[in-house]
């Protein structure tokens, strides 16, 4: 089960979503007050009533679409702005002295909040497609437009497009400010977890390298062993490999909500906390930076061919030799780079090792790599090292 950890922080969009739902109630009754107050000068008002009535039905039944992003759908964005253009294009029906003397539209201001859902919802480019239909209307509408039938589209169309505009940067704000909360999140957890390191396990591994070092024999062996996983373990608790939280958004309040979610058998995997154990003093690791997502299964039987590879280093190119693990994270596969600076491979010992029933590169390796359809490309020259490049498709991980 998920434990949640509410970040008190607001959207910046859900004001405007309220402000917007208000607008559209408070323009409805503006453009009805507009009518009884001049209905004596429509040719045609059962024109008029019969569109304010559908605009007011429409209005306050959909006043729900308008309460956040989610529920604001394309479907009523369209269907919004079809009745506002409707509206506009009707008002010569229903009086047509309102296009001789500039009169206002039946439904007047209200037209601006379907723009205005549009610039909240998809940004700018949306608020300049909806308020140029706006003002195409409008231009139609009037037959030959006045100056201050002009100045009003334009109007209309500039603000639009700068809401977009501001909502965009809102949002990349907010994702920014997410994923920093998210990096303060796992620097405190990962500074509490040195300190208990620091106190605990370190000060063990460093005594038990600095004694069997003193007392030789197998001690000192038993002591290199410690130093390495003394290495090891300082670059596990540096490098930040702690499982990272996940960070959204409840789409109905607009605060941020932090998931620290308990390990899952079908999550995906991050590879570099495979890796990271066998790094050390003799073993360098390099990877990304950030996760290497691989499905469990995957990970695991990548993470065994890396390990079987550097077993090879150990037995084969001496305990003194060094070696080193390239991850690379590309769109469609994982390649993992195992290098060592032993002395190589003489020519044709493989094939002499699998006729004499040694299989390791031949299972543990290549194996491995076929059953989950990647390859193991395998490189090596006489008196200057070994190179193994592991390869898994896209396919077998997850993002």
């Amino acid at each position: 089960m998920a434990k949640r950890e509410r970040v008190v922080r607001m959207s910046v969009e859900q004001p405007l979503w309220r402000a917007l739902t208000a607008y559209r109630v408070l323009t409805m009754i503006y453009a009805v007050l507009i009518f009884v107050f001049s209905r004596d000068a429509f040719e045609r008002p059962w024109v008029a009533v019969a569109f304010l009535a559908v605009m007011c039905v429409w209005t306050l039944a959909t006043l729900p679409k308008v309460a956040n992003a989610v529920s604001c759908t394309r479907g009523f964005l369209v269907a919004d702005l079809a009745i506002a253009l409707v509206g506009i294009l009707l008002t010569p029906l229903a009086d047509e002295q309102a296009r001789s003397v500039d009169g206002p539209t039946l439904p007047s201001i209200w037209t601006a909040g379907a723009v205005l859902a549009y610039a909240i919802k998809g940004g700018w480019r949306w608020a300049g497609f909806a308020s140029s239909l706006v003002a195409v209307a409008n231009l139609v509408e009037r037959g030959s437009p006045s100056r201050d039938t002009l100045h009003n589209v334009l109007l209309v169309w500039v603000a639009s497009i700068a809401i977009g505009y501001v909502v965009e940067v809102a949002r990349a704000s907010e994702r920014t400010l997410a994923r920093a909360l998210e990096i303060e999140a796992a620097t405190r957890e990962r500074e509490r977890l040195a300190r208990d390191i620091h106190d605990s396990v370190l000060q063990v591994l460093a005594m038990v390298q600095r004694r069997g070092t003193a007392l030789g024999g197998e001690a000192a062996e038993l002591g290199r062993m410690a130093g390495e996983q003394e290495v090891a373990l300082r670059t596990l608790v540096a490098g930040g490999l702690t499982r990272p939280s996940l960070v959204s958004e409840d789409e109905s309040e607009g605060a941020v909500v932090r998931f620290v979610e308990e390990p899952d058998d079908d999550a995906p995997v991050d590879l570099r906390t495979l890796l990271a154990p066998r790094a050390g003093a003799r073993v360098t690791l390099s990877d990304p930076g950030v996760p290497v997502l691989l499905a469990p299964a995957a990970a695991r039987e990548l993470t065994a061919a890396v390990f079987a590879a550097l077993d090879n280093v150990r037995v084969h190119a001496g305990g003194d030799a060094r070696a080193w693990i390239l991850v690379e994270d590309w769109s469609d596969e994982v390649v993992v780079t195992v290098r060592d600076d032993g002395p190589g491979i003489p020519e044709g010992r493989l094939a002499q090792a699998e006729g004499e029933g040694r299989m390791g590169v031949a299972l543990s390796i290549r194996g491995r790599l076929r059953d989950l359809g990647g390859t193991a490309e395998l490189i090596s020259v006489p008196g200057q090292g070994t190179e193994v490049e592991l390869k898994v498709p896209r396919g077998h991980g997850g993002r």
